[in-house]
């Protein structure tokens, strides 16, 4: 029998000691300090974070995005097949799956069952948000389309003309309406909401209408730039699977050195291929000017004809090349390579300290492995802005071409105007032609 005194007193020693010296019969569970000469077991750990080399449930986690990334390429390259116009609809649905995601992340739901329809508000200025950015990016497009018919050709003239005042109606229409359903206890959320929503257009609209804009350039500009994102996206994981060591950044605890310069190299190097193999299609290379989904033909441009290259005493006499045929956007791509590897990764480390503020791990769960949309989709859209930027800059021609002017006539002038350019042509002609003769 033990006496009372002799378990007061081991209870004292394990209060003052917390050591491992009392044995278990007389005080059950003991907690031991962790000795400064021990590590731990389950990993390595850099900056206090496991690495992925360590993660006992990589293989699982590789399976589950290998899975979902086959079916994600799968796809898209079935809507690349099916053409610009199937292209854009991809482009108009991830827009509605990223607003989702984002919309939700300040959504309270106790304070929404006092506002009937305050959520309907922000699809309300979604859509006509929506309505101005493709309406001002497609209108040549949309006209091109409907010349065949006469009174759909006014009717649609006439939207692309007041398309801006329809557009600035229907927001004063939802301020207003925001105004008016204002509730005296929910003031803070609703105009935190407010504030939000227009957040969420302009990081959804301002940068994804310019992925839209590279589409019907030609599907070059709109192909190459995502594939590089996908690429170094999958060469970074894969390198800092296996060989990752060298935490990255502290906002992305599983990005690696490793994975970022292997990344890196592979992806400027794929850009160099691609651009090459694309370049030869023409159904990728020429520029969509109206909505319809028939097959394109055209002039590829100088960019996309080959041209010789003779090595000469720049390679050793047993390589078996000394003359090579290159198309000049390769060396353009090379570019869109080297921001894909070194800049656009930084919207992901954007786009991962935003959800360490809201205490999220992904935006959502659509993807299996690999969260949201908008988690896929935070570099591609840094790389859109770029790509566009970048083909306006050093690509596309800056003196006035037939097809601009074109452009100008139809969208600016009446049916009636454009009879009268075109006979005052006729007699301009027919003056030089009388000159002539």
């Amino acid at each position: 029998m033990k006496l009372p005194l002799s378990d007061n007193l081991v209870a004292a020693m394990q209060k003052d000691t917390g050591s491992g010296d009392v044995s278990p019969s007389h005080v059950g569970r003991v907690r031991h300090r962790r000795r400064p000469n021990e590590t731990a077991t389950d990993g390595n750990r850099a900056n206090g974070t496991v690495l992925l080399v360590s993660d006992q449930n990589k293989y699982k986690s590789m399976l589950i995005r290998t899975y979902s990334s086959l079916w994600m390429i799968g796809g898209f390259v079935f809507v690349v097949y099916m053409g610009h116009l199937y292209i854009w609809a991809m482009v108009v649905v991830i827009q509605i799956f990223m607003a989702t995601e984002l919309f939700n992340l300040l959504r309270r739901s106790s304070e929404e069952k006092q506002l009937p329809g305050f959520r309907l508000l922000n699809w309300h200025f979604f859509f006509t948000a929506m309505l101005f950015t493709y309406g001002r990016f497609l209108s040549r497009e949309l006209v091109n389309t409907v010349t065949s018919d006469h009174l759909l050709y006014k009717l649609v003239s006439g939207l692309i003309k007041y398309q801006m005042f329809i557009c600035y109606f229907l927001y004063i229409a939802g301020f207003v309406w925001f105004i008016l359903t204002l509730k005296k206890k929910t003031y803070n959320y609703q105009f935190k909401q407010y504030a939000w929503t227009h957040m969420i257009l302009l990081t959804v609209f301002a940068q994804s209408s310019f992925t839209v804009a590279n589409i019907f350039e030609g599907m070059f500009w709109f192909l190459l730039p995502a594939s590089l994102i996908v690429i170094n996206d999958i060469a970074a994981y894969l390198f800092g699977f296996f060989l990752g060591r060298t935490p990255l950044i502290k906002l992305s605890p599983k990005k690696t050195w490793e994975g970022f310069i292997g990344a890196s190299v592979t992806t400027i190097i794929s850009a160099f291929l691609l651009a090459n193999v694309m370049g030869h299609f023409q159904w990728l290379t020429c520029p969509r000017k109206d909505l319809s989904t028939g097959w394109l033909t055209c002039d590829p441009g100088s960019m996309f004809k080959p041209e010789h290259y003779f090595l000469g005493d720049w390679v050793p006499q047993w390589f078996p090349w000394k003359e090579v045929f290159l198309l000049p956007v390769q060396w353009h791509a090379l570019a869109l390579g080297l921001f894909a590897s070194i800049i656009a990764p930084f919207g992901g480390f954007f786009a991962s300290g935003f959800k360490r503020a809201f205490k999220i791990k992904d935006f959502g769960d659509s993807i299996p492995g690999h969260g949201g949309i908008t988690d896929r989709m935070d570099c591609q859209m840094v790389m859109a802005v770029f790509a566009y930027i970048y083909h306006q800059s050093f690509i596309s021609p800056h003196n006035f071409s037939v097809d601009t002017i074109l452009d100008q006539i139809v969208r600016n002038l009446t049916y009636e105007e454009q009879k009268s350019l075109y006979q005052q042509l006729g007699e301009i002609f027919r003056e030089r032609q009388f000159m002539q003769s």
